[in-house]
């Protein structure tokens, strides 16, 4: 449990950074089965926006909602939906995870579909 610990230490490091510049945040989490990105407004009490692996129109296009390339869909989907909500700008929040892998692929997406960070 000490790894677990150690993420949640990290992640509330970053969030109250980001709360303290008072900005949108993108806030990603993932399972082993599946990966989830929310975009939550500057006073956090509200989604804006929401993509996850477990959505019926991404789910019959993967096979698998815990990898990379799940990761990626994911990221495209929460840009379009943050741009459809009129947001273009937000911090990411990727609560504790280290930037490799599925967070970064995640994040990568995401930017290459209009949202910046």
């Amino acid at each position: 449990m000490k790894i677990e610990n150690s993420r949640l230490r990290r992640a509330r490091k970053t969030r109250a950074k980001i709360a303290e510049l008072k900005k949108t945040r993108l806030c990603v989490h993932r399972s082993n089965g599946h990966i989830y990105a929310q975009i939550i407004a500057e006073t956090g009490d509200k989604v804006l926006a929401s993509a996850s692996s477990l959505e019926v129109e991404v789910r019959k296009d993967l096979k698998n909602g815990g990898n990379v390339a799940a990761a990626a869909i994911i990221g495209k989907r929460i840009a379009e939906k943050a741009i459809a909500a009129g947001i273009s700008a937000v911090a990411f929040d990727r609560s504790g995870y280290k930037y490799h892998g599925r967070i970064k692929a995640l994040a990568d997406a995401a930017r290459e579909n209009g949202l910046s960070f």
